[in-house]
């Protein structure tokens, strides 16, 4: 198994149709925020089932998919590592030795991802896979998780949402102080991708139950003069209509 078998896989399923229309949609053009990043037009089931099948690719090979300037080759490399880390925390479950086994396992595969995070370079990359493995593992190792802190204060644009995205696990699981900080950090943030990001993810607080709404209801009241308003319209999308019309007004 090598990065070259898994380049040739994704040629045979690529779609010109689909090329320039992804080119597109992810902002490749001069200025935007893609700029100078290519696709070849593959879907996304096309690549998770190529990612699938090369799950055990080796670093090495990784490494390869994911300095490419095409777009599919970096992310189903990132699909593999994530596939990796998935495996990886199924089975450290038994014995102790398979636990310590895959501990460092895991901690291998977050460490080659933060290695090459230069290659989480669009924000279908850093969606679909920094939830699974940055999240997942700063959350179980949370004395990692000032990372997201240095993350929040990056120029980059990526790295910024990296650190918003990597809360989506703490969410799940009811905590919230995270996300609230980098939120209020971010109240100033240019980008619109950022604005969009941190709605986002302040909905999804808001879906967790009592306790969630509440800690979505305070941020509002704090902040709502404040806002973007792509972060507001986002955060208060599952209200109902007068409610959502209500924090629009103040």
């Amino acid at each position: 198994m090598t990065a070259a078998d898994v380049e040739q896989e994704l040629e045979a399923f690529s779609h010109p149709d689909k090329k320039d229309v992804y080119q597109r949609f992810f902002k490749t053009g001069p200025g935007e925020y893609g700029e100078g990043d290519v696709f070849i037009g593959c879907t996304m089931p096309e690549q998770r089932a190529i990612a699938k099948r090369y799950e055990f690719l080796p670093f090495s090979e990784l490494k390869k998919l994911l300095t490419s300037k095409i777009h599919e080759h970096r992310m189903t490399g990132l699909l593999i590592l994530t596939y990796q880390y998935v495996d990886a925390e199924k089975k450290g479950k038994n014995s102790k030795e398979e636990k310590a086994f895959f501990e460092k396992k895991k901690e291998e595969i977050y460490r080659f991802y933060m290695k090459n995070l230069a290659a989480v370079n669009n924000w279908d990359l850093v969606d679909v896979t920094v939830p699974r493995i940055v999240g997942n593992h700063l959350y179980h190792y949370q004395e990692k998780k000032k990372i997201i802190y240095a993350l929040v204060k990056s120029k980059r644009l990526w790295e910024r949402r990296v650190a918003i995205l990597a809360t989506f696990p703490f969410i799940r699981k009811d905590s919230f102080e995270d996300i609230l900080i980098l939120c209020e950090l971010l109240l100033d943030d240019e980008h619109d991708l950022m604005h969009k990001a941190c709605g986002w993810m302040l909905r999804e607080v808001g879906k967790r139950g009592a306790k969630g709404e509440r800690a979505l209801k305070g941020f509002l009241e704090r902040h709502v003069k404040e806002m973007p308003r792509t972060m507001l319209r986002y955060a208060i999308e599952r209200f109902p209509k007068e409610k959502r019309k209500a924090w629009l007004r103040k």
